[in-house]
Parts: structure tokens; C-alpha cells; sequence
């Protein structure tokens, strides 16, 4: 089967809403006889055409693959995105992001984000002769001061993780516009669902696909996704080379995993959120939580950005228990429901002590805890929280519900 042959088994979905063409564009069957599931294609070969091999054929999985293409395909329509790319994890993702740079080339970050980000800086990047600055993003005059002749790059993500901090990303993407800087978005809390950094001006969206496009803590994956635009043609082209020569691509099943699971994204999520809200007003009045940071929050300092580039405020929650770290490890190990994990976006709720999951030197306070927001009932999910916080936090009894 080539290429182009898989493709016609798609139809241009133009004019349908996202949660149409989450299930109808990276396969919709249109003759008889054919599956409604996408078959998922394991093979790591395919026979060459006669006329000899082409853009348009398959022929080694490292290049190509149907369920990748479906996958890719899917990803790109959800982003409103040229093109999308997929990698074996969301770390890959990002190395290939930093891989469009030079030696010697700037790039600026916020200074709280995913702790890998910062570890694969220090580790390789900074090695390589990459050079960074962590700054304020919340505030653009903060973004503008830290850039240096060589800045090439902006990378963003809001939320943050684990602060919850919010970013205004159209201001932002709209300077690095104007300085001419590569602007990248890390949307993995959010997904296409909830926030669509390309609508808002950025150049390319990321993902750790393990988190809510899997959505069932069972496939790893990551992905980029880039504007329409013909000077993106470039970053395109040399990020569609890295991705087929380094070779850190997802598996066909990893593929058609995450296909099938973005068949549920929009439910998943919408329900995930519902729950997120009411969890987060019911600890930001317990007694045994010192803070809340949840931008659907009317008290979070960035809620009014938030409520202007997000649809929805997430089912990510982090919160300072009233106590040490010692305390907030207590509450993590309390639990009889939510499950003690790193990671996030699966259907089962999840927490962790967050200082204990970073490096040695994070500025993450040690009495917070990061909440994934499953898709229990929120009752039952409060409960359990409920019950956690009276068993470790002294300043907490009685019912608060």
C-alpha cells in the first residue's frame, strides 16, 4: 500500500468541529467492506513499487508508517497546523524542537516549566553550546529585557508546571514575531480541547502525547505541530529530516494507540475539567490547604488571561498542604483512591509531592502536591482527598465538604 493510497482513505473534513474530525481524519472508511477501526500496520517494510521508490511510497517504518501518517494527519486538523510530527516521547519532541537551533544560538524559557526541559539544557543542550536564560514569562518586559543578540528561540508553557502559572501567548508569540525568534508552545496540560497556541500567533505547539492524548497511562509519545505559512517550509523540512534520521519515532502501535484514544479527547477532558473546578474550589476553603494554583480560580493571578486564551481551566491542580515537607509526603501516601504516580492527563486520578519527583535545586515548594484530575466522580475523588488531608494535616477536622 503507498502512501498516497492510505491517504484516500481519508476525506478532506473540512467544515466539521473538532470532535468530528478527532474520530473521521486519520481514518474514515469509504468503501464497503472496509473497517471502521484503523487497522494497525506492524510492519517495519513494504515491497517497492515498480517504477522504483518515491515520496509517495512506503518503505522503512523509521521513515514513514500508515498508522504514523493517520496520526500525524489527526493531530495537524485538531491544531489547525500545517503539518504535524510525531516522536517516541515528548522529550524527543523537544530535542528535536532545539535541534532546528545552532550552537551558540539563545533561547529564552520560562522559569518554572517541566523539570525535564531544564535537565536536558543543563545535561546536553548547554554541552552543545546552546546558551538559555529562565525568566518571568507571566510578564512580556521580563521576556524582552532577557534576550541577547543570538535569541532564536522562545519557548513557552502555560499552565506551568508544577505552578500553574498563565502566559499571555498571543503578546508573546507577537514579540518574537517582531524580533524574529521561533516561538513553541508546550500545550500538554491543555491539548487542542482546551487552548490552540497557533490561533494565538505561536509558530509550533508541542506535545507529550503519553499525557491526555493517550489518556490511559499505557503509550508514550510526543509531537510537534506547526503554523500554516510558507516560511515555515524550512523548520518543516529540517525537522521532518531529524525526525527520519535520528530515528526516535513512535512505534506503529504507539501510533495507533493514541488514534484511538483521541477518539475520546474532547470527552475525557471536558469531564476532567468539570471535576477539576469543583475540586479546586473545595481545597482552596480547607483548612489544612495553605494555597491553591488553578486558574479557574477568580483568586489566581493569571485567571484573566487564562479565561481569554483558554476555553476551559484544566483538571490540573497543584496545592501547598498547611505544613512542611515532611507533611505534604504524609498527605501524598494517605490516599485510598488517587494513586501516588508521576505523570498526569490519564483517566485515573493521580497526585504526587512534586519536589521529590524534580532535581536536586528546584525552586518547587516542598509542601505542594500535584493533582491530575481523573475521571472518577468527583465525590468520590474529593473524599479521598478529604480523608488524606484529616490523616496528615493537624490543623484539619471535621467534614468539609
Amino acid at each position: 500500500m503507498s502512501s498516497s493510497e492510505s491517504d484516500s482513505n481519508s476525506k478532506p473534513k473540512g467544515g466539521w468541529y473538532p470532535e468530528t474530525r478527532a474520530l473521521h481524519e486519520g481514518w474514515h472508511p469509504d468503501a464497503p467492506g472496509e473497517p471502521l477501526a484503523a487497522p494497525w500496520q506492524p510492519s517495519t517494510v513494504f515491497r517497492h513499487p515498480e517504477q522504483g521508490l518515491s515520496d509517495a511510497s512506503w518503505s522503512y517504518t523509521r521513515l514513514d508508517n500508515p498508522n504514523r501518517s493517520q496520526l500525524e494527519r489527526t493531530l495537524a486538523s485538531l491544531e489547525g497546523g500545517s503539518q504535524a510530527l510525531v516522536f517516541s516521547s515528548g522529550m524527543a519532541a523537544v530535542q528535536a524542537a532545539f535541534h532546528i537551533l545552532d550552537p551558540g544560538d539563545h533561547v529564552l524559557l520560562p522559569d518554572d516549566l517541566y523539570h525535564g526541559v531544564r535537565i536536558l539544557i543543563r545535561d546536553q543542550y548547554e554541552r552543545w553550546g546552546l546558551t538559555c536564560d529562565f525568566v518571568d514569562t507571566t510578564r512580556p518586559d521580563a521576556v524582552a529585557d532577557a534576550a541577547t543578540p543570538r535569541t532564536r528561540m522562545l519557548w513557552l508553557e502555560t499552565p506551568s508546571n508544577p505552578m500553574l502559572r498563565i502566559t499571555d501567548i498571543r503578546a508573546l508569540t507577537a514579540l518574537a514575531s517582531e524580533r524574529g525568534w521561533i516561538s513553541v508552545v508546550d500545550n500538554t496540560w491543555t491539548t487542542p480541547v482546551i487552548q490552540r497556541p497557533l490561533e494565538l500567533g505561536a509558530d509550533m505547539a508541542h506535545y507529550s502525547t503519553t499525557k491526555y492524548m493517550g489518556g490511559h497511562s499505557d503509550v508514550l509519545g510526543g509531537a510537534l505541530v506547526l503554523r500554516s505559512g510558507e516560511d515555515m517550509a524550512p523548520v518543516h523540512e529540517r525537522l521532518r529530516s531529524l525526525q527520519r534520521q535520528a530515528g526516535a519515532v513512535p512505534s506503529p502501535f504507539d501510533c495507533w494507540l493514541l488514534l484511538r484514544s483521541i477518539k475520546t479527547l474532547h470527552v475525557r477532558i471536558r469531564s476532567q475539567c468539570a471535576s477539576a473546578i469543583a475540586i479546586a474550589e473545595k481545597l482552596a476553603a480547607h483548612p489544612g490547604v495553605e494555597m491553591v494554583h488553578y486558574p479557574g480560580l477568580p483568586a489566581h493571578p493569571g485567571h484573566e488571561v487564562a479565561s481569554r486564551q483558554m476555553d476551559l481551566p484544566g483538571a490540573m491542580i497543584s496545592f501547598q498542604v498547611k505544613g512542611d515537607d515532611a507533611t505534604a509526603l504524609r498527605v501524598a501516601a494517605s490516599t485510598r483512591l488517587v494513586l501516588p504516580a508521576t505523570s498526569l492527563g490519564g483517566v485515573e486520578s493521580t497526585w504526587e509531592h512534586r519536589k521529590t519527583s524534580e532535581y536536586e535545586g528546584t525552586s518547587t515548594p516542598g509542601n505542594l502536591i500535584r493533582l491530575s484530575v481523573g475521571l472518577e466522580h468527583p465525590d468520590d475523588i474529593w473524599k479521598d482527598i478529604e480523608q488524606a488531608l484529616a490523616a496528615a494535616v493537624p490543623e484539619t477536622d471535621g467534614d468539609h465538604r
